[in-house]
């Protein structure tokens, strides 16, 4: 945390420049970053919801398309800062070669990126929902804030740590692509934690992004926020990996340039 703080015109800096380099280049790329998962979602909406006629009892007055929506985006910054990250160090051999900065804030750059594009992408979602007549309570926003930091920390934990691998394991970058596609499925982003079989229902909850959009819906969807002792958990899981990531990351960054 000190090193972010220190650092933080260049982790700026360096975080303007993933944003621009990725989305501001062209209006299509900056129009793409919307369009992507709308267009998920509404591919979602009619295989599930309109084709298979999909209902949720639990849902009450919340269509499909909401439920999937509040789990969807936060996935998506979660996913995406991953893949974005896993490459963050060498891909940029060069510059870590020749200019003298915490590796790591290249980590930060990556994974903010994309939950400040994501994160945008999120609230316009919930204003077009709130505004097309879904009851979306975006007096919750101050908590679902909060849940989304811890959130960052436990993906910047794993960014960490990937990246690191990445350095002297270069398949990892297939290994991600097939866990993601697991982690994805194996999450309640289609499909509400009641519906899972009970013999699975214990190994849902142990996935951490679990707690997450489960907790995205109580707030969002039903207004309210039932704290638990998983709450504790989560909290100390999130900071827990944040600072097991920049350990092990810094205790091998001696080691990158030989390899990158």
């Amino acid at each position: 945390m000190l090193s972010i703080f220190q650092s933080r015109s260049i982790l700026y800096q360096l975080w303007l420049r993933e944003i621009k380099s990725r989305y501001l280049g062209s209006i299509s790329g900056y129009l793409w970053v919307f369009f992507q998962p709308v267009a998920q979602l509404a591919l979602y909406a009619l295989v599930f919801a309109t084709i298979f006629k999909v209902r949720f009892p639990e849902l009450d007055q919340h269509s499909f398309v909401e439920f999937v929506a509040i789990a969807l985006w936060p996935w998506l910054a979660f996913q995406e800062g991953i893949q974005r990250a896993l490459g963050a160090i060498t891909n940029n051999g060069a510059l870590i070669k020749k200019v003298a900065l915490p590796s790591e804030l290249l980590i930060y750059s990556s994974v903010g990126g994309s939950y400040a594009v994501h994160g945008a992408g999120f609230l316009f979602i919930l204003i077009l929902l709130k505004a097309s007549g879904a009851y979306i309570y975006l007096a919750m926003l101050s908590w679902v804030i909060l849940l989304l930091g811890l959130l960052l920390l436990f993906t910047l934990g794993l960014a960490l740590i990937l990246a690191t691998l990445q350095v002297f394991f270069r398949d990892m970058e297939h290994i991600l692509a097939s866990v993601l596609m697991l982690w994805f499925y194996a999450s309640p982003i289609l499909y509400p934690i009641s519906l899972v079989p009970e013999p699975f229902h214990t190994l849902l909850l142990l996935n951490p992004l679990s707690y997450f959009f489960d907790h995205f819906r109580e707030l969002l969807l039903f207004d309210q926020f039932n704290f638990s002792l998983l709450d504790g958990v989560a909290t100390f899981l999130s900071f827990s990996l944040f600072y097991v990531g920049l350990w092990f990351f810094r205790r091998c960054a001696s080691q990158f340039e030989a390899f990158i």
